[in-house]
């Protein structure tokens, strides 16, 4: 295990003046600005900050579930206050929500399957109600598998608690989260997925059967605003629509410089067969917690197939498990299973992206926090076991909201005014004919309305804050802004990415020294610390 800076507070004070980052972290790896050396993103699917934190740290507890119980002097966070629990304004709109007109309700352990809510791009700005927040059940409520014997679309109001979401609440305690984290535009999968890689989903350059997937963008091109999939992978749909996106991501920087990188996804890997049988792009999974059959690959969560220069349409395999992060006819695109190939062999990409075979990936309907537990918890312990566990940041955040209630506004920085655009009027999000950031395609591109719905965010590291909540506004971009100051000297996507104005995720991590390196294993199945590791 590395040695821990010994560097004073005020020394470092003083060399932070002085001192690029890089001869700040002398010890470490010129290369980068901060001792981070991997960066592994969990990609996860349509969570609320409030679906899933509303009620944080305090957990109901009852006899038959895993136990949560604080550590003494935790944080709150921005989530649920008596008001938004017994008199929330969802309840008090009666008139757009009928019978649907619900306060937020706890969903137990039992009720992990629930169905899928509305999460489009206008529905979720309506459900906003111009900044009200008291339009949920009305614009994106969904029934389902009924909450307390109620099947209205009040399940919309439905959250979890630390007795379902365990391990989610555990590495919160022992490491840090963020409560002021938004998706970057409004919307479904594919956009929050494009932004995470390149803060850009103008630049449609070529698109079929696309209809309501995309929205013109003010200068004769177009804007991705839903889940077409991406044109020319062999997973991808033949009826449906498709669409190819113009401009930079992530990945062409990081190619730039050489640095190694990948995209994680299960069921990529069309060779493989699962025990059921299933194979090539009908590799699939059925949940036990849901029952529900569900393809491994889904084409619209893989943004870097997206971009002729990234993608990897035929899903060629890797020339060898050393080749894994590097340039060659895999292009940078992976099964999961590549991932822990790779990084047990000793070939650890500097940055990777994973993303849960469906079953796993928490999307309501097919997913569920249950079987996305098993697989993040999996994740971390494993890498918590590897030789660059010290210089490893994990960061878990998601795709989109998938239309849950969350009672945070954020912050428009982003205007649009389109006919999918609804949030302060009917064709509007403020005023996007000249205030709108450009595009590949665009001037001033509309149909990125944003700031859109917060979603949870959270860092394991041994770098990262032990039981902290960082309250600095974030969005999905945030990230990638994090990989562009540590790899690439501050570099930005250009052409209106969002990186260029996302808050930094920095002040989770405390880089004088690893005061949090103790491992921490959970079990996958109840998300409960394991034994001989204790929570605090």
């Amino acid at each position: 295990m590395q040695k821990a800076l010994s560097t004073s507070v005020a020394a470092l004070m003083l060399a932070t003046q002085i001192l690029s980052p890089a001869a700040l972290y002398g010890e470490h790896d010129a290369s980068t600005a901060t001792p981070i050396k991997h960066v592994v993103v969990i990609f996860g699917e349509n969570i609320s900050f409030d679906h899933y934190f509303g009620t944080y740290p305090n957990a109901a507890n009852p006899g038959n579930e895993p136990r949560f119980v604080a550590a003494p002097g935790t944080p709150s966070v921005n989530g649920y206050t008596d008001a938004l629990l017994y008199n929330n304004p969802n309840l008090l709109n009666k008139a757009g929500n009928a019978g649907g007109a619900s306060n937020p309700f706890r969903l137990d352990r039992s009720q992990a399957a629930t169905a899928d809510q509305d999460h489009g791009y206008t529905p979720e700005q309506q459900a906003f109600h111009g900044g009200l927040m008291d339009s949920f059940p009305e614009f994106t409520g969904t029934p389902g598998p009924p909450p307390n014997g109620q099947a209205t679309n009040g399940l919309v109001m439905g959250y979890y608690d630390g007795n379902t979401v365990t391990a989610l609440w555990n590495y919160a305690q022992r490491f840090a989260m963020n409560d002021n984290s938004y998706n970057t535009t409004f919307g479904p999968s594919t956009p929050g997925a494009i932004n995470l890689i390149s803060g850009q989903t103008n630049g449609v350059a070529d698109q079929s059967n696309a209809g309501g997937d995309v929205v013109e963008d003010g200068d004769g091109g177009f804007t991705l605003i839903s889940d077409a999939d991406p044109i020319g992978d062999v997973c991808s749909t033949t009826t449906g629509g498709l669409v190819r996106l113009t401009g930079q991501n992530i990945g062409d920087l990081l190619n730039a410089r050489g640095v190694t990188w990948g995209f994680f996804e299960g069921g990529f890997d069309l060779t493989k067969k699962n025990p059921d049988g299933s194979t090539g792009c009908s590799r699939s999974h059925t949940s036990t917690v849901t029952n529900t059959k569900k393809a491994d690959y889904i084409p619209h969560h893989q943004p870097f197939q997206y971009y002729t220069q990234t993608a990897n349409p035929t899903h060629l395999r890797p020339s060898s498990v050393s080749a894994i992060g590097q340039e060659d006819q895999a292009n940078h695109q992976y099964d999961t299973d590549d991932f822990f190939d790779a990084v047990k062999a000793g070939n650890f990409p500097a940055v990777s992206f994973l993303k849960a075979a469906g079953y796993q990936d928490a999307h309501a309907g097919y997913s569920d926090p249950l079987d996305e537990q098993t697989f993040v918890v999996k994740v971390i312990n494993f890498l918590q076991q590897q030789r660059d566990w010290d210089s490893t940041a994990v960061f878990i955040n998601y795709d989109d909201s998938d239309g849950w209630y969350d009672h945070q506004l954020g912050q428009i920085v982003n205007q649009s005014t389109t006919a999918a655009d609804a949030l302060t009027a009917a064709g509007a999000c403020g005023n996007g004919t000249d205030s709108a950031l450009a595009g590949p395609s665009a001037a001033h591109a509309q149909g990125r309305c944003g700031y859109g719905p917060r979603l949870p965010l959270l860092v394991i590291s041994p770098y990262a804050k032990q039981n902290y909540v960082d309250h600095t506004i974030t969005d999905q971009t945030s990230i990638i802004r994090f990989v562009e100051d540590n790899w690439l000297e501050g570099q930005r996507i250009g052409n209106g990415s969002f990186d260029a104005l996302a808050g930094p995720v920095n002040g989770i991590f405390d880089f004088s020294g690893r005061d949090n390196d103790r491992p921490f294993f959970l079990d996958e199945n109840t998300g409960e610390p394991g034994s001989g590791h204790d929570r605090h």
